[in-house]
């Protein structure tokens, strides 16, 4: 089974190595959908169907922790799983993300092992090519 997958990260670098880390990981992708912010993730879920969102914290206009919240207000949405992807790791902000409902948490940089271990732990064990 393809997954579809959301990456939202202001960094174009960033999602475009998490585009080709998901290639590497043998993860069987059907699309990738991309956005600069949390608002522009949420506009990309109008008109895509994403099965796993990667997400950075720290973003302009609107933030991931933002972004997993306004998730949890929807009914379509809220079951999405979304992984935090970012350079912060304070005990403090990591519970504050474990109380917002995120499936997950990879710290950059991360390697193609760690993103294919996530998907296998949310998705199930079927999704290497």
């Amino acid at each position: 089974m393809a997954y579809n997958i959301l990456i939202v990260d202001d960094s174009e670098v960033t999602r475009n190595v998490m585009a080709r880390t998901l290639k590497m990981c043998g993860v069987d992708i059907g699309e990738m959908y991309f956005a600069e912010n949390g608002k522009q993730g949420l506009e990309q879920l109008d008109k895509s169907w994403p099965d796993l969102v990667f997400c950075d914290i720290n973003m302009p206009v609107m933030d991931g922790l933002e972004f997993v919240n306004e998730l949890h207000k929807s009914e379509e949405w809220r079951d999405l799983p979304v992984v935090i992807v970012s350079t912060e790791g304070s005990q403090t902000r990591m519970e504050e993300l474990r109380q917002s409902g995120i499936k997950g948490y990879i710290r950059k940089p991360f390697k193609a092992e760690q993103v294919a271990e996530i998907i296998e732990q949310l998705l199930g064990k079927d999704q290497h090519v």
